[in-house]
């Protein structure tokens, strides 16, 4: 087993998604915004702000044994926003930093959120996945070498005036309150987010790989769902198209992802107070992408292209193990929430607000491949089960899983849903 819950993932995981954004999201957000209508558009309603901190330690096989402490401020300004960060240091002098500010608002805008988020890591064990130094374009192999990474993103949101975002985008973080329809003047929330982003990756002794990568993601999404934390009903629907323009130094390229995800209620039990079955479809690819091997292939980075492996897609496989021209995922989750609880009266445990918990079992296949056809990627599919626990703590979803592939199990402790 190859336990592998790093913060290094975690970061990526937080990437500007909206189930990252609903995750300090509180239920008050509603009748505040109610409350703001009566004041001047400089004033904000009644609210304070909320500081929690978890300290960790884990042992992985790119950190050996780390140390480290994940901190919330919530309302942190805006009663809407956030502040998240994550420090970790390891007994093999390796480090990761991670900031983020979440959904802030610009008075008189009031369909618009702004997130920004940095990143920062060295890693002196890291494992990678990485073309053969003798054929660039060849299959990958794993090493272990010296790895910088980081990454700058900013996240510009706008919400469509319809279904639940019809009065704003601060309420459209809550929870539905009215039943789902599939009708999106009616019912979700409809979004168009604007990203610019800095990325770059330095590994030692592959100085011949691209290590930088610069522009711009746009993302439609229809979010469906009754709840982001903790979905009954509904879905999600996503489309996200990813553009570096290229300079003197690097190559441009472009990639498209689609991702759908469904939600369908089972009647409870005396044993489970809620059973769930979640789906998702994700699709993607990379159309600038040539077979010429040659500097001018319009290639994307593989830290920063299409790729299968980690806490979120086929996660029996360590973080970026496939990657390529496109990908394809077929995932299934059996979510139940026990109507035993006794997480508030265990030590630790009771120190924090957690109204709920949920056991998992899932399944996944998938595949990536150098051509965008549904033989090449329906061949010789890559497959992952597991079984997980998942908790709210203090507004935040926090997962441990277990997977299991025909190459490696892995063990996650992560933040969010996957889907």
């Amino acid at each position: 087993m190859s336990p592998f819950a790093s913060a290094e993932s975690s970061a990526e995981q937080l990437d500007g998604k909206p189930s990252g954004e609903e995750q300090v999201i509180i239920e008050s957000v509603e009748s505040s915004a109610n409350k703001q209508k009566k004041n001047n558009d400089n004033q904000l309603p009644d609210y304070e702000s909320e500081f929690v901190a978890v300290p960790f330690a884990f042992s992985s096989e790119s950190l050996s044994t780390a140390f480290g402490g994940a901190g919330v401020l919530k309302h942190a300004g805006q009663i809407q926003s956030s502040i998240l960060g994550i420090g970790v240091y390891s007994t093999n002098n390796s480090w990761v930093s991670y900031l983020r500010f979440n959904d802030y608002q610009i008075p008189t805008l009031d369909q618009w959120l702004f997130s920004v988020e940095t990143y920062n890591a060295r890693f002196k064990e890291g494992v990678y996945y990485v073309p053969n130094q003798a054929d660039i374009n060849g299959d990958s192999e794993r090493v272990v070498t010296l790895g910088d990474e980081s990454f700058t993103k900013f996240h510009a949101r706008y919400v469509l005036p319809i279904g639940r975002g019809s009065q704003g985008a601060a309420r459209s973080l809550g929870r539905a309150r009215t039943d789902i329809s599939w009708n999106p003047l009616e019912s979700g929330v409809t979004s168009v987010k604007f990203s610019p982003f800095t990325q770059s990756r330095e590994l030692e002794g592959f100085e011949f790989l691209e290590d930088e990568a610069k522009g711009l993601a746009v993302e439609l999404e229809w979010d469906n769902r009754d709840n982001g934390k903790n979905s009954t009903q509904g879905g999600q629907t996503s489309f996200k198209v990813t553009r570096d323009f290229g300079s003197d130094s690097r190559n441009s390229w472009t990639t498209w992802e689609f991702d759908q995800s469904t939600f369908v209620s089972i009647d409870s039990n005396e044993w489970f107070g809620q059973q769930i079955m979640a789906f998702n479809f994700y699709l993607a690819d990379t159309p600038t992408w040539t077979s010429d091997s040659n500097d001018d292939a319009h290639r994307p980075p593989s830290f920063a292209g299409v790729s299968l492996g980690g806490f979120e897609r086929l996660r029996g496989y360590t973080s970026k193990r496939f990657t390529g021209r496109s990908a394809v995922l077929y995932s299934a989750e059996y979510r139940v929430q026990p109507r035993w609880q006794p997480l508030q009266e265990w030590p630790v445990f009771n120190l924090y607000d957690i109204p709920w918990w949920q056991w998992v079992a899932f399944a996944e296949a998938g595949q990536v491949s150098d051509e965008f056809s549904a033989s090449a990627l329906h061949d010789d599919l890559k497959w992952s089960a597991g079984i997980g626990a998942r908790f709210e703590v203090e507004s935040v979803v926090v997962r441990a899983e277990l997977a299991f592939s025909e190459e490696s199990n892995q063990f996650w402790i992560m933040v969010n849903q996957p889907f």
